[in-house]
């Protein structure tokens, strides 16, 4: 039980120091002091030393001689690291954050999903297919977490059925993105029906060996997927617009597509 509680201590204080480090609030050179972390966050030293070696091993702080644990700068943290990942989308750099996944996304997954449609085993495209139906009767439903659960696996599976190990690792940077973006409510009650018919179109041309065929499926998720995410940034910097009886309010959210 005493191990538990400590877990439960350390990721608590781990939430809150990376959330105040990658939100600009703990700037970079920033010395953190062991005793007023202890005091602020009313844990232990060992709770406390425990956090700063976690954050020193994602490269959010340094520890020197005669310094102490200083905040490192953006240029040298884990920007992979799926915890990283949340705790921007959880603070103000969401917005950048997304708009660097949508890059790297453009840049990376139309290929997987080419490499797939040449090396997919059986087993793989019948988990794309398995996905895209989960996705389909879920979506309808307006089940966003089990639609986020079928979205992550089919990403998943396009990454590993890609044959390339570096293009796997990094399903965990998509599944941080794809959770932080519904848990931040940009998804609508229900995901459009043509984001699911995409995935769909992706599935199929893998399953087809169309390697083109499955790259330009892709590349369409993607692109929809980023004129939504950047549509939604919009809307959020705008003003919002006074309401007025007898109209029925926007959901939160807008209407992003379903990945």
């Amino acid at each position: 039980m005493a191990d538990t509680s400590r877990t439960g201590l350390h990721g608590s204080v781990l939430d809150q120091l990376g959330v105040l480090i990658t939100a600009g609030e703990l700037p970079a050179g920033h010395v953190l002091r062991i005793e007023q972390l202890e005091t602020r966050f009313g844990v232990s030293r060992s709770v406390i030393r425990e956090t700063i070696r976690v954050l020193e091993s994602m490269g959010m702080v340094v520890s020197r001689r005669r310094v102490g644990v200083t905040v490192a700068p953006r240029t040298h943290w884990n920007v992979f690291d799926p915890q990283i990942i949340t705790w921007r989308l959880d603070g103000p750099g969401r917005d950048d954050q997304l708009r660097s996944f949508s890059e790297l996304r453009r840049g990376l997954e139309p290929v997987a999903a080419g490499l797939a449609a040449k090396l997919a085993t059986p087993t793989q495209c019948g988990a794309l297919a398995g996905a895209v139906m989960e996705m389909a009767v879920h979506g309808r439903s307006g089940d966003l977490e089990a639609y986020l659960a079928a979205d992550i696996v089919f990403h998943r599976t396009l990454l590993e059925a890609s044959g390339n190990e570096m293009l796997a690792a990094l399903s965990g940077v998509v599944a941080a993105v794809l959770t932080g973006r519904t848990h931040h409510h940009l998804m609508p009650a229900r995901p459009e029906p043509a984001a699911m018919r995409l995935h769909a179109d992706v599935a199929d041309a893998v399953q087809a060996g169309d390697a083109a065929a499955a790259e330009s499926a892709m590349r369409a998720i993607v692109d929809e997927a980023t004129a939504a995410m950047l549509s939604q940034t919009d809307t959020r910097s705008q003003p919002a617009a006074p309401h007025h009886a007898g109209t029925s309010a926007t959901p939160q959210g807008g209407h992003p597509t379903g990945s």
